[in-house]
């Protein structure tokens, strides 16, 4: 890649992950990267719903490389709105697949833990057999689907319990809670593994750069339940808060949730890639840059 800059576009660019990707180079020293040129496209500049609009950005920037963050990714709500989750995960994700082989550029979907059941005890490895319960989960294994089926140079990336410094997560409301309430109560009986977007982004940037195309599971190093993180949240931070443990059956959502939704790293493992670390070193990390913000 010497002496020619490597262009990544970003689809959902105002998200949280695309977020962290669109800013990568906009941070400190530390993590620009100078090879890289990195524009995004959030939903009020590309709607990956219609072919034409995919077909024009594509064409227009000629990126080496597509990373496609935009997604349908209100759990419940797609269970009431199932065309819309599989219009936007399996139909707009055809569209950028399509685009994105027409110039030549790789392909990197980023897909989920819901894919799996929950009801494994080890963690799932990229060749396990997916079996979605949800719509979400369904839809978003359908765009994996339509990405194999309709381009050659891909990498689908399946992450989990995602948060960082751009847009709603559990570690943004547990730290909201914990500064109004003394006492709340935590899933326990669900298990995964937190995901750091400025972990993951730093994967993805590394990851599209190679030619090891195929399935990766892309999540922080071990696992812990709801009720743990929550319990690691206001430790990092902190707060004093009393913290109870609560099944699922006990807060029904109209999706279920994973009970099991470890994922093994084998493939970064197999293709010597750069592993992302515990997902309690990563916590701390983003609690202390949230502090230096708030400073």
């Amino acid at each position: 890649m010497s002496g020619k800059c490597f262009t990544v576009l970003v689809t959902g660019a105002n998200g949280q992950l695309g977020q962290e990707l669109t800013l990568w180079n906009a941070g400190d020293a530390a993590e620009a990267d100078a090879a890289l040129n990195i524009v995004g496209f959030g939903r009020d500049t590309l709607d990956i719903t219609i072919f034409g609009d995919c077909r024009r950005v594509f064409a227009q920037h000629r990126p080496d490389a597509v990373i496609h963050c935009a997604a349908y990714t209100a759990v419940d709500r797609a269970e009431s709105e199932p065309d819309e989750a599989y219009r936007i995960n399996a139909a707009g994700t055809r569209n950028v697949a399509v685009a994105a082989r027409e110039i030549g550029a790789k392909l990197t979907y980023v897909s989920t833990d819901y894919v799996f059941d929950g009801s494994g005890t080890r963690p799932y490895s990229e060749y396990d057999r997916p079996n979605p319960q949800t719509v979400y989960g369904k839809s978003k294994l359908a765009g994996e689907q339509l990405v194999q089926t309709l381009h050659e140079r891909y990498f689908i990336v399946r992450t989990s319990w995602l948060y960082g410094r751009h847009g709603n997560n559990f570690v943004k409301t547990m730290l909201k809670l914990g500064s109004e309430r003394e006492r709340l109560k935590v899933v326990h009986d669900q298990v995964g593994s937190p995901t750091s977007t400025l972990d993951l982004a730093r994967f993805l940037l590394e990851l599209v750069r190679t030619d090891y195309y195929g399935i990766y599971h892309a999540s922080n190093a071990g696992s812990c339940s709801w009720y743990e993180f929550a319990k690691a949240i206001f430790e990092e931070s902190g707060l004093k808060v009393q913290v109870d443990p609560c099944t699922t059956g006990q807060i029904p959502r109209p999706a279920p949730r994973p009970a099991y939704s470890v994922m093994d790293r084998m493939a970064i493992r197999v293709n010597g890639l750069t592993d992302l670390p515990h997902w309690r070193e990563a916590l701390r990390q983003y609690v202390r840059m949230e502090k230096e913000c708030r400073s």
